[in-house]
This record gives structure tokens, sequence and C-alpha cells, in this order.
């Protein structure tokens, strides 16, 4: 757990969350966790965790890649593997892990593969990192659980990629964009925000 939870270096950012107030890069206390979900652009994505009560902090960053401290350009040229990911840090109890998960798959279509919408490439796909056990599995039931109900309506497979979090000394583990990507779309209300949606209710296990 300590590997999962351990932070990152990252660019100069401001200290607290634009929306939220609290640290950008909040630790998780007793009672809190630590979760990693790429959905397409971040901007959206970050949008969507920051507004469910018990999220305590929000992030934007790049997360499943193999070259350490990466750029949003060099992301953006699809040579470093990275996706654009969200950590959030939630209380566990006012903000059931489950509810967060069902959100995820909620607000993109998690049977497009490599994109949402007119946003294409790698770093735009759907992936969920976990930093406990129960996490995995609550992640793993809940997509088997939308896959049934996304097949009676006649969609595709879900892409999404659920693994535990990479150690803290990864490549792969989740890096801080900068400091433009944080909390974009409170600072820029109206801004671009493109998520693919299937329309369709996802459980919350």
């Amino acid at each position: 757990m300590e590997l999962f939870n351990a932070l990152p270096s990252s660019p100069v950012l401001s200290p607290r969350h634009a929306v939220l107030g609290t640290p950008i890069d909040a630790a998780p206390v007793d009672g809190q966790q630590v979760v990693h979900f790429a959905a397409g652009c971040f901007w959206g994505v970050e949008k969507a965790m920051w507004s469910v009560p018990g999220v305590i902090a929000t992030a934007t960053g790049y997360m499943g890649g193999r070259c350490p401290n990466p750029s949003y350009e060099q992301v953006c040229a699809h040579g470093t593997g990275h996706a654009e990911a969200v950590r959030v840090v939630f209380d566990a109890v006012a903000a059931p892990f489950g509810q967060l998960v069902a959100l995820f798959f909620e607000i993109h279509d998690p049977t497009q593969a490599d994109g949402q919408g007119n946003d294409l490439g790698d770093q735009y796909r759907s992936a969920i990192w976990t930093t406990t056990a129960d996490q995995f599995e609550i992640a793993s039931r809940t997509r088997d659980a939308f896959q049934r109900e996304l097949a009676a309506h006649g969609f595709g497979a879900i892409t999404t990629s659920i693994a535990p979090a990479p150690a803290s000394d990864s490549p792969g583990r989740f890096w801080f964009a900068e400091e433009r990507h944080q909390q974009y779309l409170a600072k820029n209300p109206g801004g671009y925000e493109c998520h693919a949606r299937t329309g369709l209710s996802c459980p919350a296990l």
C-alpha cells in the first residue's frame, strides 16, 4: 500500500485545489483511499470526480507509460504510452468506491478503444489503476455487470483495463500534469469537455 500511495515528483503546481481547497497532492489518511481513472480527456474526468461529495482531492496527470516524467506534448505524440489520468483521493465512507467506479463507466464509452469521440489515441484509453485488493475486485465486478447491461443494448465489449497501480519507482506510475491542466474546467468554464457516453446507467456495487 505504501508504494501505491507514495507521491511522485511533479511540476510546480498550485498548492491548493482550485475547487476543493485541499492540497492538490493530498496523501490519504485514515479512512481515505486513492484510485486513478483514465476515461478520455482528463479535464472532463477530473471535473466529474471533484463533483462527488466525499472526494478529498483530484489531480490530472499521466500514467501507464514507459518513461519517467512525461510532458503533455510527449504524451500526445504517442511516444510514451501514457494515458491521461486523474488521481482521486476520497473518503471511503462518504464516497464509496463502487459509486466512483459506476460514475467512471457512465462518463465515457468504455467500449471505444484508444479514444473517446473525436479524441483518438492511446492517451485517451479507458483504464482503472487500483490501490487495494477490494478496489480491484469491485472494479472488476462492476465492469462485468456493466458489460451485461451494454450487451443487452447492442454495445460491444468493454475495453477498460483494470490493474494495480504501478510501484512508485516505475515509469508507469502517476505523474502530475502541468499546472495549466489542473482543474482546467473550473478555471475555464465552458471549456472543451469531450466524452462519448453510452447513455446507460452502471450499477454501483
